[in-house]
């Protein structure tokens, strides 16, 4: 059981998450089964996710809170079962988990139908796929480590997790989805290297030339991070996005000029230096899109005081040309935070 009370000044409201609350048993020496409501994750990625579907937290995460609340809790029922051929990873989710996406009550964002940013009210409240066990979620990783080199296939059947989908009376929804891919994490050189790939086939859009459900696309990673100096480690990642079927969005859009391009890159990079006996830690994780020519910056400074005080301090900076891409339509929201932690 993992809990979080929270008072939250914006709506002067007291909250209760329940984050993790999970029965566990072994059913014979190589299998294991996790039911009830917990935090789920799988993938190569560095704060990119390809293959990961399980929800996120994205309002938490551009607010200041700490990165582990990024990942939003689901209830679920999870099979491993490791054996000497593959190892099998399944996932249930009963009824379907979105992201926690921007609804305008903490974070304004870019609507095509008002040709820019809107804060409405009541917040938005996207057309959710009915509760039923027909609308559940499963998710399939099979995986296996050789020599080092850990090889991964993913499969997945659900529905996009951001309501990025409109239904016939231009309300937002979630669109029904099919992934499957594959990933390799190995050892190279100094460092770690990591490649992923994923194709999300839009179940209801099979041409492609419906303008309100979102394209099939074709998704790459590839990273590594190394320790450049003692104390001192960087990463990098090259993300790829390709819509499929793009000519065909282009024609049938009624707004062609908000519509993703075809190609969408991605590049971050990780920077973390420790000192002190590692009571200082410096880090910084940015993104930058070369195409939507928008950016997200990371700061963040952590002293260790003792074993039991922590103190971060940080940021999430936000900036871009256009105020349609994911980060410049959060070009306003820009902030700081503090934070202090005592571990008892």
């Amino acid at each position: 059981l993992k809990a979080d009370g929270r008072y939250e000044a914006i709506d002067n409201e007291w909250s209760l998450d329940i984050r993790a609350l999970t029965w566990a048993k072994s059913m014979g020496a190589n299998t294991d089964l996790r039911l009830g409501r917990q935090v789920l994750t799988w993938g190569t990625g560095d704060l990119v996710f390809l293959n990961d579907l399980f929800p996120k937290d994205f309002v938490s995460f551009f607010s200041g809170r700490d990165d582990e609340y990024l990942k939003a809790p689901g209830n679920a029922l999870r099979l491993t079962h490791y054996n000497d051929a593959i190892n099998v990873d399944f996932v249930w989710t009963p009824t379907f988990e979105p992201d926690l996406y921007l609804t305008g009550e903490r974070f304004s964002f870019f609507s095509p139908l008002a040709g820019g940013n809107v804060a409405p009210i009541p917040p938005l409240s996207a057309d959710e796929p009915g509760h039923s066990l027909s609308n559940g979620e499963f998710a399939l990783r099979l995986f296996k480590t050789v020599e080092g080199s850990e090889y991964v296939l993913y499969a997945y059947r659900g529905f996009f997790k951001q309501p990025n989908a409109l239904t016939p009376s231009l309300e937002a929804t979630f669109a029904p989805l099919g992934a499957y891919g594959a990933s390799l994490r190995r050892s190279l050189g100094p460092g770690l290297f990591n490649a992923e790939f994923s194709f999300y086939d839009s179940l209801d859009d099979g041409t492609g030339d419906d303008p309100l459900i979102p394209n099939s696309q074709l998704r790459f990673l590839l990273g590594y991070e190394w320790e450049a100096k003692p104390n001192f480690t960087v990463g990098f990642q090259y993300y790829l996005e390709r819509t499929l079927d793009h000519d065909r969005l282009i024609a049938n859009s009624p707004f062609p000029e908000f519509e993703p391009d075809e190609l969408r890159s991605l590049v971050t990079n990780r920077l973390t230096y420790r000192a002190g006996m590692d009571s200082f830690k410096y880090a910084l994780f940015s993104f930058r899109s070369p195409n939507d020519r928008d950016f997200y910056l990371r700061p963040q400074f952590t002293y260790r005081y003792s074993d039991s005080w922590y103190f971060d301090i940080g940021g999430n900076l936000f900036g871009g040309d256009k105020v349609d891409t994911f980060f410049g339509q959060l070009q306003d929201a820009s902030n700081a935070y503090l934070r202090i932690r005592f571990h008892y």
